[in-house]
């Protein structure tokens, strides 16, 4: 029987690279694994495909800017204490737009501890997020909500076992660059593309030419699939292909991934937002930094960051570190919290304009 642990010194030189270091589209992505790891691509598959039944991996899957292809937001909603955890489960699942879904606490009473639910939500295009929050808060009981849409993203990468022995400070040579947020139109032809390419992989996919079934799925030659899915790479609409691992809970063998997340908050001055999230993004420690606006009930913080890790105290040092960091850069921080995630469930948010539509059929 293969290890199926994160923590196994094979598993983990897998792993370092298949979290988040295969960027766009790959023909062969897990020849790339094994190039870039130094292990052979067989050892790769058996591994990734063991580690997938074992639930260490919770999904493989070649990942989407999302973002540019439908509207989407951070929503923070403040729930009667009495039905927060109905409205967790109704969320994670009922609604297949909401992504992650986490419960936040602060370690002081502060702007924003109200509100308990965090989650991730997109709506295809033609419809309204405003709309579709305000469907989910008469659905939950919720007494108020706020969108945060990100404006700007400077890190986006969630490579757990690689950022175990990174140090506090630990950053890059220069400022994290932005990526804008930009809606895209896509065909019948290219939505067919890229709803192949998205779908997670099961283990008895983890082979050699893996698109050649999913160019099959779509109805195209293997050629033709993969000439679409370099033009949507091309149009920055791919992400990465990636294994995630799962790091909320423990795995069969009861070893942790990771044991926090917090959710750092800053409020930087207007006008400053796309260079203090390059200061905050070069920090190698992050998973996430965007610039939302989180308006009068979070003091105005306009740039978020999220961490993961197993020591809560570590994690401060991270964020004392970043703090200092905004200082010697001459930007001002007019107030800063931090989030901590406590039950949390995550799943792709879907983004199919025929999904949305048959689902809202169902809620009336």
């Amino acid at each position: 029987m293969l290890p199926v642990e994160h923590n196994d010194p094979i598993n983990a030189r897998v792993l370092a690279i298949s979290e988040d270091k295969i960027e766009g589209f790959v023909p062969e992505p897990f020849e790339e694994i094994a190039t870039r790891s130094g292990v052979g691509v067989d050892i790769v598959m058996a591994r990734i495909a063991a580690m997938l039944r074992a639930g260490t991996i919770r999904r493989v899957r070649q990942t989407l800017l999302a973002t540019n292809l439908a509207a989407g937001a951070l929503v923070a909603w403040k729930l009667p204490e009495d039905k927060i955890e109905a409205a967790f489960d109704w969320m994670f699942q009922r609604d297949p737009f909401s992504g992650h879904v986490v419960l936040r606490s602060t370690d002081t009473l502060s702007a924003g501890s109200d509100y308990k639910l965090w989650t991730t939500v997109k709506v295809p295009q033609g419809f309204s997020l405003q709309a579709h929050c305000e469907l989910l808060a008469g659905k939950v009981g919720a007494e108020r909500f706020r969108l945060m849409p990100a404006k700007g993203i400077f890190t986006l990468g969630v490579g757990h076992v690689r950022r175990k022995t990174i140090e506090p400070g630990s950053k890059a040579d220069q400022s994290a660059k932005m990526i804008p947020v930009q809606m895209v139109d896509l065909s019948e032809h290219e939505w067919s593309v890229l709803l192949a390419l998205k779908r997670e992989f099961t283990p008895e996919e983890i082979r050699p030419s893996p698109w050649l079934a999913r160019a099959k799925e779509a109805g195209l030659s293997p050629e033709e699939f993969c000439r679409v899915a370099e033009e949507l790479n091309a149009r920055k609409i791919i992400g990465r292909f990636s294994t995630f691992l799962e790091h909320v809970k423990p795995s069969a063998g009861g070893v942790r991934v990771t044991r926090f997340n917090a959710l750092f908050h800053w409020s930087v001055p207007p006008g400053r937002e796309i260079e203090a999230g390059g200061e905050v993004g070069r920090h190698h420690i992050l998973t996430h930094c965007y610039w939302r606006d989180a308006g009068p009930e979070f003091n105005n913080v306009n740039i978020m960051a999220v961490v993961h890790g197993t020591d809560k105290r570590l994690l401060l040092d991270h964020k004392e570190a970043i703090d200092k960091h905004l200082q010697s850069s001459g930007i001002a921080v007019s107030y800063t919290n931090v989030f901590w995630g406590g039950r949390s469930e995550i799943k792709p948010s879907e983004i199919s304009p025929q999904v949305y539509r048959e689902w809202l059929a169902q809620q009336f």
